[in-house]
């Protein structure tokens, strides 16, 4: 539990020349940075998506981050604690936290130690709308010593929670006194430490954020921040090409224009793995995939290889996990996905869904019919989509497509489990820890009051049993054990299809200095604070 996260390390450093100016003395200048996804959630601690995470990284700060190379650096805290510097207690029960002096908040209030201390609370508050729970439910007996210092105890040893500290950014008390957290004004204009400042929402458009010219670190080096929601995707790379937009942030350029974007005359392109794996989700809770034989036949049924050359341009690589291949815990040895769609049919046979005068396969009453939605306007997705469809409709199954905007999609529809099925894009890790129970413990269900992200509503035991013991577990080689035969049981249990993690072709102007990509943490902007304009 010292200071390295035993990060995942992305190769390349995009728009880190060998000869840089220095950053300028005073911010200067603005950054357009295009998002395929709109902001909607400005307050860290509620339900929110990656894209959600853009606006966090840059008004709010974690008490450490983590950064490109996978360790740990402070940010409100004055250090990382650890064992060798007695900021946590050798069993991992005790931690001294000790906090910058001289920190404000945007609106001119100190930043404390009882911040810290009301984020904590928050985030476990049975009445609040918690993002995540998970590793904040162990702590107890918060001591505020002084301003600057805090002090407490974990009820067991948890390895995740320095990541899920580094993943907790910090709100302020004084804007939450007696109001009701869910429905503060805070949650519509946010108040943070971080190096940029709440300025102007445009819904559906854009969101201006301005530099914050007392911030702590290093930084801004920017006037201005501009988050603009461009959610065709095919539009967001024109504009990024005709240079309406300095950065592209996510979903990125899409694979089938990676040819030509990365000979754009002006413009630092790159291909960068990123965790996110995509896959084709399953609600557990619809009577129609609670049959593991129908996961598996719809597994044998996808045709992901031609999916990943054809649409995606052969730059993804086919996984069978929701582990990142970067990371030490990835499983290697799982079974290798096949497509056999006579394998299909005869697995469906045995499991007694037989074909309908229609076609379409039944049982007990129940069709084997499924809507799958995703984000409208990406059409990568979309022509995937559709070939699944197809795919599906061969062996009897009635895939119909209902795609919806991304605040609807990512919205109650997601979270609160409404779909049927889903073509989805997920980090589950915090940080580069392996821990994911905030997608996969049965305790992180929102449609079941959980407080987490389970939205496929997938409970197993087994699952449920490891996590625990990969969370108290501190020996990498015994968690590496415990995390292997996990990724074994979920592989098996199939609540998603795995299908292929991510590959982004990652694009800024020539000239967009620190632009570093970061396997890390889940989206592009979590250094904004040190871009600037090296002109």
């Amino acid at each position: 539990m010292g200071a390295s996260a035993a990060g995942l390390v992305a190769p390349g450093l995009l728009g880190r020349g060998s000869a840089l100016a220095a950053p300028p003395s005073e911010p200067t200048g603005q950054v357009i940075v295009g998002f395929s996804q709109e902001p909607t959630v400005f307050n860290p601690h509620m339900p929110h998506i990656e894209v959600d995470e853009g606006i966090h990284f840059s008004v709010f700060d974690p008490l450490f981050i983590v950064d490109e190379k996978g360790e740990f650096q402070p940010a409100l805290a004055t250090e990382v604690p650890s064992a060798e510097n007695g900021g946590i207690s050798k069993d991992g029960l005790h931690w001294k936290i000790k906090l910058r002096d001289g920190v404000k908040w945007h609106d001119g209030e100190p930043f404390t130690a009882e911040d810290v201390k009301f984020t904590i609370e928050l985030l476990v508050d049975p009445d609040f709308k918690s993002w995540r729970r998970d590793g904040h439910e162990l702590v107890e007996n918060i001591k505020v010593v002084s301003p600057t210092e805090l002090t407490f105890d974990l009820k067991s040893p948890y390895a995740p929670y320095p990541s899920i500290l580094a993943a907790t950014f910090i709100v302020p008390k004084h804007a939450f006194a007696d109001i009701d957290p869910n429905n503060a004004p805070f949650n519509n204009a946010p108040i943070g430490t971080g190096p940029f400042k709440w300025a102007e929402r445009m819904a559906g458009d854009h969101i201006t954020l301005d530099a914050n010219k007392d911030y702590f670190g290093d930084g801004p080096y920017l006037e201005r921040l501009i988050y603009k929601y461009i959610p065709d995707l095919t539009v967001l790379y024109t504009q990024f090409k005709t240079g309406d937009i300095d950065v592209v942030g996510l979903q990125w350029i899409t694979p089938d224009k990676y040819e030509e974007a990365k000979d754009l005359p002006g413009k630092a392109v790159e291909v960068v793995p990123g965790a996110t794996v995509e896959s084709l989700s399953f609600n557990m809770g619809r009577p129609q995939f609670q049959d593991p034989k129908v996961r598996q036949a719809l597994y044998y049924a996808l045709d992901k290889q031609t999916i990943i050359d054809a649409l995606y341009y052969g730059l993804p690589t086919p996984t069978e996990t929701f582990m990142p291949q970067q990371s030490a815990y990835y499983n290697a040895d799982l079974p290798k996905h096949e497509y056999d769609p006579e394998k299909a049919k005869s697995l469906l046979d045995e499991a007694g869904w037989t074909p309908g005068s229609d076609g379409i396969r039944e049982k007990d009453g129940v069709k084997l019919a499924f809507t799958n939605s995703t984000t409208a306007g990406n059409h990568i997705r979309e022509q995937a989509q559709q070939f699944i469809q197809q795919s599906f409709k061969d062996i009897g199954v009635d895939m119909s497509i209902s795609n919806l905007p991304p605040a609807v999609m990512w919205g109650d529809y997601w979270m609160m489990s409404k779909f049927d099925s889903v073509v989805v894009g997920i980090n589950f890790l915090t940080g580069s820890d392996p821990d994911v129970s905030n997608y996969l413990a049965p305790t992180s269900i929102p449609a079941k009051g959980g407080a987490g992200q389970n939205t496929w509503q997938y409970e197993n035991d087994e699952v449920g049993k490891l996590l625990k013991e990969g969370g108290s577990t501190f020996a990498a080689e015994e968690r590496k054990s415990v995390y292997v035969k996990l990724q074994e049981v979920v592989r098996n249990d199939l609540p998603f299809l795995p299908m292929f993690q991510y590959a982004t072709v990652r694009g800024h102007k020539e000239g967009v200095e620190g632009v570093v990509p970061n396997i890390n943490v889940r989206i592009d902007s979590w250094d904004v604070a040190t871009w600037y304009w090296d002109k």
